[in-house]
């Protein structure tokens, strides 16, 4: 059985494209970025003697805990309608106490000095204060966490 085709003729109007308007351009919204607070507070725990300390240093300022010096390079922290966070780009640095007189300094050859300071630096990164153990400081003695960064 055949179906009929019906075809319907009729003018075929184009659409024809309007003159095309500038739309005008829009700033692209920009997430809001953290503002740089001057202190971060850090917690340093002495494993050996359970001894706590609150340490508050200023960006771009260092303090030392035990062996440690603690260099805080940024500190930020999310705007009051996020989620509260806080971050602090550190970097510790191991100082182990001199050599006593009554102990023998075994001969070590000459060595780029330079290769010293990598070698006792043992953290840089960012900590965050709601999850230390993201990115914590693995030391056999010593333990440091960022608990806030604060205005002063």
């Amino acid at each position: 059985m055949a179906v009929p085709l019906l075809l319907l003729a009729g003018a075929v109007v184009a659409q024809q494209p309007s003159p095309a308007k500038p739309a005008p351009q829009a700033a692209a919204p920009q997430p809001p970025q953290a503002p740089a607070v001057p202190v971060a507070v850090l917690q340093g725990l002495d494993k050996v003697t359970a001894h706590v300390s609150k340490l508050t240093v200023k960006v771009g300022a260092a303090a030392t805990f035990g062996s440690l010096t603690i260099h805080v390079d940024a500190c930020v922290k999310r705007p009051p309608e996020e989620p509260p966070e806080s971050a602090a780009f550190l970097r510790i640095i191991d100082r182990p106490p001199p050599e006593s007189a009554t102990q023998k300094a075994v001969p070590t050859p000459q060595a780029d000095p330079f290769e010293a300071l990598l070698d006792r630096t043992v953290f840089t990164g960012w900590m965050f204060a709601s999850s230390p153990a993201l990115h914590p400081l693995e030391h056999p003695i010593f333990d440091v966490i960022l608990l806030d960064c604060r205005p002063n």
